[in-house]
């Protein structure tokens, strides 16, 4: 096949978990496929890094920076969505260099299916065309939406929230119904993208993981430390980790004051940061080149989030590394993974203190709940697998498109 990969807000270096699931699934279809890349870049990424990393792929970048809250190209662009019906989310993704390369790519016949990678990537791919377009949805967009104007108690914040997570439920709607086929990551995410829009055609793939990167040596462990890996200028990773130092660490520290906690991931803010030197026995790392030396070090790894869509990647990454794991019923939403057996669910603060405290106190139960996750990732759920299931959707794309008689298959 001929795929035209469109994702916006770079790739390369892998910061995130929407980065590392699209980038080995590319690299492994530029083995066996036809690859192009159309993709975006801001000031800290490195397109000739990922061009680097994909030598089976081509790879063309544009210059493109969303607008940071509180900037004046912010201000413009929530002006923009406010006289519109499209919201600020996939305005500040508008890349016109971008979508004239696409829609060139598109024209000249070069492929036989395109992927939308996200939905901020729609506004610069004609869904509707004559090359059928697979819509990539790592997350149900607008239920993220939702849940962050849930969770929030300021009302000058609740009501662009209400505006916003209903413009963005609108437009993924839409965007499910045109595209040929949408791919979720969870069966949960599948059933709500059904729901959204009647009638779309959309189907799950599994989350995978690099289960030769993510393993463990022995004798690495330090006794009662906690740690917690994300992107920490994600919005749900920041109010998940404050969450649990207001609501849960007072208590841990309080049974065991010996107890450390680590928070890696890029972009700390300084909320985050004096919360956490205000906390005690927290340590906040920034950005590090590698997060496997601190998931190592952990005792257990917690993921005590409320907010959030899609599947956690950092949860596979910590199973297949042999940890166990404490998680907040959301964190674990849409992966194959059973309370109890795999992890420890745990929704209150006070059942998060008991979990995290059993669980350092029993170390023998804890070492059953790594090694049957690492078992469980290691035999279903490498990147190779993941990608048989994506190849098998799009190659399921262009043979229906061709029965059709829309687009013709080099």
């Amino acid at each position: 096949m001929r795929i035209l990969w469109v994702k916006v807000g770079g790739l390369w270096p892998l910061e995130s978990g929407g980065r590392l699931r699209s980038f080995h699934i590319l690299r492994e279809l530029a083995r066996r496929h036809q690859v192009t890349v159309l993709t975006t870049h801001g000031p800290r990424d490195d397109p000739r890094g990922l061009a680097e990393q994909l030598p089976g792929a081509r790879v063309e970048s544009f210059p493109h920076a969303a607008p940071k809250h509180g900037s004046a190209r912010f201000a413009g662009a929530l002006l923009r969505s406010w006289l519109s019906s499209e919201p600020l989310d996939l305005l500040k993704w508008r890349v016109p260099e971008l979508r004239r390369a696409v829609r060139r790519s598109l024209a000249e016949g070069a492929a036989d299916v395109c992927v939308a990678d996200f939905l901020a990537s729609v506004p610069n791919v004609r869904l509707a065309g004559p090359v059928p377009v697979v819509l990539f949805e790592h997350n149900v967009e607008h239920a993220i939406w939702k849940r962050l104007h849930d969770v929030e108690r300021r009302a000058w914040r609740r009501l662009p929230l209400a505006l916003e997570w209903r413009k963005v439920r609108r437009c993924e709607g839409r965007a499910c119904a045109e595209a040929r086929l949408t791919l979720a990551v969870s069966e949960v995410d599948r059933s709500a993208l059904r729901a959204l829009a009647a009638g779309a055609q959309v189907e799950a793939i599994p989350t995978g993981v690099d289960t030769q990167f993510f393993r463990s040596r022995p004798g690495t462990e330090l006794s009662g430390h906690l740690v917690f890996t994300g992107s920490m200028d994600w919005y749900p990773n920041e109010d998940g980790v404050l969450h649990f130092l207001e609501r849960a660490w007072p208590q841990i520290r309080a049974a065991r004051p010996h107890v450390r906690f680590t928070v890696v991931g890029r972009n700390p803010g300084e909320r985050l940061r004096h919360a956490a030197a205000a906390a005690g026995g927290v340590t906040v790392t920034g950005t590090v080149d590698d997060v496997r030396p601190f998931v190592e070090a952990a005792a257990l790894y917690i993921a005590p989030l409320r907010v959030g869509g899609g599947t956690r990647l950092k949860l596979f990454e910590a199973l297949a590394m042999g940890k166990a794991v404490v998680a907040t019923s959301l964190a674990a939403e849409g992966l194959p993974i059973t309370p109890g057996r795999h992890y420890v669910a745990a929704d209150q603060p006070a059942d998060f203190v008991r979990a995290v405290l059993d669980l350092l106190d029993d170390r023998q139960r804890a070492a059953a709940l790594g090694a049957a996750g690492r078992r469980l990732v290691e035999r279903r759920y490498s990147w190779p697998r993941v990608t048989d299931e994506v190849e098998r959707r799009l190659d399921q794309a262009v043979r229906e498109s061709k029965r059709q008689g829309t687009v013709r298959v080099a």
